[in-house]
């Protein structure tokens, strides 16, 4: 399924193994796993057909359970990490190696906005899925984070190092995911505020939840009063109680894989009343 054009490998993909490894480690107490399962568990609840094949991409399998609720289906998982049980395997989300029309339903989340092929990616997901089968999927959007970019750009300034990776906006996602083939494409987004007294807090969550910055590349020395310059632009900022706003930026992506019993659009020229007709005036007597 891979293209003989490969994009380049803007993350580094150690780095994300490592990065996925500490998020198996805290999702289940860390709250923006918590808020993405739920999102999952309600869009799913929505959807009424039989599913007998599910496959989980990343950490968002730990909540498999919660989201599927009483659904019987067989359950699989798929990451970059090492297997821990026989169901999982390793690989990366723009590298599958599962047969075409697998699933009923594929997950992936948390994950997406660090993919270094994300096109490719969503076509092996439209691939695996069998005939008229659902991919649910969500990436942390264009505008999260924005707090704590600013204050780490001031506090470099007038030479600033990219920390966190940029993000895909919501009409970008929803081109994806139309151009990936998928139909009745829908894509949505919801934010997250959170306020913090300290920038420090605010990176720990970053960490635990295995979303910080994948970048490929060396990092830059950034001198010994970096973090007292941090400090100090984080306070500058700060309302009366010495918190600070942070927003994470949810996109939630949905479609369908082909299928010849979806609904299609009307034939042209099919319908019984002229839209011309419509619109003309009416005659005045």
């Amino acid at each position: 399924m891979q293209s003989s054009e490969q994009p380049p490998e803007i993350f580094d993909r150690r780095r994300r193994g490592a990065m996925r490894q500490r998020a198996y480690q805290n999702a289940a107490n860390a709250f923006l796993w918590q808020y993405i399962a739920q999102e999952m568990k309600e869009r799913l609840a929505l959807v009424s057909r039989e599913l007998k094949d599910v496959l989980f991409i990343g950490p968002i399998s730990t909540f498999a359970s919660e989201i599927l609720g009483e659904r019987a289906c067989a359950i699989y998982i798929a990451d970059i990490v090492h297997p821990t049980f026989p169901p999982m395997v390793k690989a990366d989300e723009d590298r599958l190696p599962h047969e075409p029309h697998s699933f009923d339903l594929v997950i992936s989340a948390g994950i997406l906005d660090s993919v270094n092929d994300l096109p490719g990616a969503l076509i092996q997901i439209r691939h695996i899925l069998k005939p008229d089968g659902l991919f649910l999927g969500h990436m942390f959007g264009a505008g999260s984070l924005a707090t704590l970019k600013s204050r780490m750009v001031a506090a470099e300034a007038p030479v600033a190092t990219s920390h966190i990776h940029p993000q895909i906006d919501l009409k970008s996602a929803a081109d994806l995911l139309s151009r990936a083939g998928f139909k009745l494409p829908v894509a949505d987004s919801d934010t997250l505020a959170i306020r913090y007294g300290d920038w420090r807090t605010l990176v720990r969550d970053i960490r635990d939840a295995g979303i910080g910055n994948a970048l490929a590349g060396s990092r830059r020395y950034l001198g010994r009063t970096y973090l007292e310059r941090l400090d100090r632009e984080w306070l500058k900022g700060a309302d009366h109680s010495g918190r600070c706003e942070e927003q994470f930026v949810h996109l939630f992506l949905s479609g369908w894989s082909p299928s010849e019993n979806q609904p299609k659009p009307a034939r042209r020229g099919s319908g019984e009343v002229s839209l011309s007709s419509i619109l003309r005036p009416a005659d005045k007597s």
